[in-house]
């Protein structure tokens, strides 16, 4: 099977309330099979029911296999980027004719809908940006937030470009790297602050308050004008380079918190403000949150 070697990044599509993987590979939308396996069947044993049917699809020469499916990274459930099995649009409807689900004419119009977005996209990249703006409008941020979060998306963006021209090898050295800012700005690595957040495959910083988002942007754009200036090359060297951004940002971050008494870092998401937040005769009534928190275990 082939592995993608350029820089990946999951995106999530949502289907009946059940969220899928996808990622762009050979410019087009590639989907997680086991994601769609566990949403046409209902099984949580998904990549048991894939490995089975994959050797009923080879066996009975569907297709072959080997040449359909890339095993692509994404990220997984744990935090973690793993090697998965997608496949683009057109292979996914073939292998949807294989499972018995009356989901399956309804995902195959969602799927479909799904690949002519991304040709608009190709032919007018800022649909992309108004969808994504569109899907968090509709999740109930906030328009200040998602403009810091777009914002947010775009300085990400142009560090990984310069640590990808730079030598950093992806996934792993990039989650260090990351980590490095992280842990310089918050003292905390982004899987310890998911931790600390009580989140699991939940985007992290889709679910940071406004300050939080701000820090890390600072944190960031400060380690790509630190990398540019000394013009650093190499994991080592980045590496201090991520150190140093972050240490910016952390700076900062400690000087907010003695002028305010009130620490930066909190369990907020936006997660628990929606399961504390409830809809009254076309009212808006939020709950007050509770003082007592139970000891993490």
């Amino acid at each position: 099977m082939s592995t993608h070697k350029k820089n990946i990044t999951t995106k999530i599509s949502i289907f009946k309330g059940k969220t899928i993987r996808k990622t762009i590979h050979k410019n087009e939308w590639w989907f997680s099979i086991i994601d769609i396996i566990e949403v046409l069947t209902g099984t949580k044993r998904s990549r048991k029911y894939w490995n089975d049917l994959k050797k009923n699809l080879k066996n009975e020469g569907y297709f072959e296999v080997s040449e359909k499916i890339g095993q692509l990274k994404l990220l997984a459930l744990d935090g973690k980027i793993r090697e998965t099995d997608c496949a683009n649009t057109e292979t996914v409807f073939r292998i949807i004719q294989s499972i018995p689900s009356p989901k399956a004419e309804p995902f195959k119009r969602w799927l479909a809908r799904v690949g002519y977005e991304r040709i608009q996209e190709i032919e007018d990249p800022e649909l992309a940006t108004k969808r994504t703006r569109a899907l968090y409008k509709a999740k109930g941020y906030s328009d200040n937030w998602i403009e810091k979060r777009m914002r947010g998306i775009e300085v990400r963006e142009t560090l990984t470009d310069e640590w990808q021209k730079r030598g950093a090898k992806e996934d792993t050295e990039y989650a260090i790297l990351t980590a490095e800012i992280a842990k310089a700005t918050f003292g905390m690595t982004p899987a310890q602050y998911k931790k600390f957040k009580g989140l699991k495959r939940e985007n992290l910083r889709d679910h940071m308050e406004d300050l939080e988002l701000i820090l890390t942007m600072l944190g960031e754009a400060t380690t790509t004008k630190i990398t540019k200036d000394r013009d650093s090359k190499g994991f080592t060297p980045l590496k201090q380079d991520a150190k140093e951004g972050g240490e910016v940002a952390g700076s900062a971050r400690k000087d907010i918190e003695k002028r305010t008494g009130n620490r930066i870092s909190t369990r907020t998401n936006f997660l628990k403000h929606l399961q504390n937040t409830k809809s009254v005769a076309g009212s808006t009534l939020t709950q007050a949150p509770n003082k007592k928190r139970r000891k993490r275990k």
